[in-house]
Order: C-alpha cells, then sequence, then structure tokens
C-alpha cells in the first residue's frame, strides 16, 4: 500500500464527527493553551508568507503568491501535526453537532474560545516579529510586503471580504478534512500543502491569518523608526488606511464567510455519508 493512502471518505466523515465530539469536550485550561498554540502557529506561517513575498516585485504576479502559499502552509502542518486548537478548521463541528453528539451550546463555545485565544497567540506574534525587527529584513522588503498585505485587507469591502473568507475556509477544510483521512506526517504535509497554497495564491481571506498580518502591518506603520521610511522609499501616510477600526472592519465579515464557508464543507459531507445512514 501507497505510504500516501488515505483513508474512505465515510472513515473521514466518522472521524471528522470524533474529534468534533473531542474538542467540544475539552476543558477551558486546555482549550485556551491549544487555541493560543494554533494562533502563534499560523501568525509563523504569515510570517513565513512574508518573506516569501519580500522583494517579489520582480516575479510574475502568480510566482510570487504561489511561493507564499506554500510558506504559509507551515502554518497548518503546524497546527494538524503538532496539535492545536484552529477556529477555522474547527467549524468542521459542525458534523458533530449534526450527528447529535454535541449540544449547539458545547459547540458554539468551543468555538467562542478558540477565536479568542487564536488572537491572542496571532497578537503576541505580531508584537514579538515587530520587537524581533523582522520587518527590517531584506532592507525592508518584509515590512514593505506587510504594509501592503494589510493596506489591501483593510480595504475591502463588506461584501468582497464575506466572499472571499468563503472561499478561503471551504479550502482550509478540504485541508484539514484530507489531513483526517491521511496515515503518517509525510501524507498530512502532502494534502495539506495544496489547498492552503491556492487559497493565499489567489489572495482570499482567512481570519485567524489577518489576526497577525493586520496588527503587525498596523505596528510598522505606527512605530517603524525614520530608517525604515528612507530605506524602503515608502511613507507611514501611503498606508494611513491600516487603522484597528479597519482591522475589526474586515475581520468581522472575513469572520462571518470564514464560519459559512466552514459550515458550507462540513454540511456537504454530513449529508453525503453520514445522513443516509440516519435514513
Amino acid at each position: 500500500m501507497s505510504s500516501t493512502t488515505v483513508a474512505d471518505p465515510n472513515a473521514i466523515a466518522d472521524e471528522a464527527v470524533s474529534k468534533g465530539k473531542d474538542k467540544a469536550g475539552l476543558d477551558f485550561g486546555v482549550l485556551a493553551v491549544l487555541a493560543l498554540l494554533a494562533g502563534v502557529y499560523i501568525s509563523f506561517g504569515g510570517l513565513f508568507a512574508l518573506v516569501a513575498l519580500g522583494g517579489a516585485e520582480g516575479m510574475p504576479f502568480g510566482t510570487g503568491q504561489l511561493l507564499a502559499g506554500v510558506a504559509f502552509s507551515i502554518g497548518l502542518i503546524l497546527v494538524m501535526i503538532g496539535g492545536a486548537e484552529l477556529f477555522t478548521g474547527n467549524t468542521l463541528i459542525v458534523m458533530a453537532w449534526a450527528e447529535g453528539e454535541i449540544g449547539l451550546w458545547g459547540g458554539v463555545r468551543a468555538l467562542a474560545l478558540v477565536y479568542g485565544f487564536n488572537l491572542l497567540g496571532s497578537l503576541i506574534i505580531a508584537g514579538l516579529a515587530m520587537a524581533a525587527a523582522a520587518h527590517l529584513a531584506g532592507d525592508g522588503a518584509v515590512g514593505v510586503a506587510a504594509l501592503d498585505m494589510a493596506d489591501s485587507k483593510v480595504k475591502l469591502g463588506f461584501g468582497t471580504a464575506l466572499a472571499s473568507g468563503i472561499l478561503a475556509n471551504m479550502l482550509v477544510c478540504l485541508a484539514v478534512w484530507l489531513s483526517f483521512g491521511a496515515r503518517t506526517a509525510a501524507d498530512k504535509v502532502l494534502v495539506i500543502i495544496p489547498p492552503i497554497a491556492a487559497f493565499v495564491a489567489a489572495g482570499l481571506e482567512h481570519s485567524i491569518a489577518n489576526m497577525f498580518l493586520i496588527p503587525f502591518g498596523w505596528l510598522i506603520q505606527q512605530t517603524a523608526g525614520p530608517a525604515f521610511w528612507a530605506m524602503t522609499g515608502v511613507a507611514a501616510a501611503d498606508y494611513s488606511a491600516i487603522t484597528l477600526g479597519g482591522f475589526v472592519a474586515n475581520l468581522v465579515p472575513v469572520t462571518i464567510g470564514n464560519i459559512i464557508g466552514g459550515f458550507a464543507v462540513g454540511g456537504a459531507y454530513w449529508l453525503a455519508y453520514l445522513h443516509p445512514k440516519a435514513g
């Protein structure tokens, strides 16, 4: 049997329900720590993607985006193999609810707590990346990439951000779904990278990634010294749209879209593989 063989979709559906039940049953302390770690891991992926994009102006658009997507996939790889609780992937918990394995409150509690501690982990890494002067790498190219990324995100309209969030989490949840069926760590890596690279390359919106990317851009805009602006040839005023209000305005529709996208994937697989059993 090939090492890249994955489980049958029926078995994956059962695994998704079992994992959803387990997630809803985690106590507060465990859930908080694992969610904090997931925010950290996704932020590592975001920082790695910014490094890949730094100085990529000479590359064809698609090439730079693809490199950033492959780089960002380290975040979900760490979550799925290292073990952590990520809000976007955890929206598949809808399958456990649909099966009657958890109550509505249990699912909402688990998702809300994970979301809050994902945010905390992301903000910690944004602050540490700034303190580590990560924005100065590549003669400031990483900082400019962060500013450009944050600026483009906060300027999205509500409807655009919502639709982008739906598409992004459909791909994230497909990566999680495939990883449930992978039999080895190497298999998990192989099945995670393509969907994650696809959503990043397409410029889609992921709420937890944005919890790092926009605050990091905001910190650069607010606190980078004169040497950074002189070195890069850009100005803080060029990025005046990057505000805390803009961060919240992005996060609301993207989060709603991520929930819809995750529930759509989980609901579709429940209908295909589990609902017929009930009948």
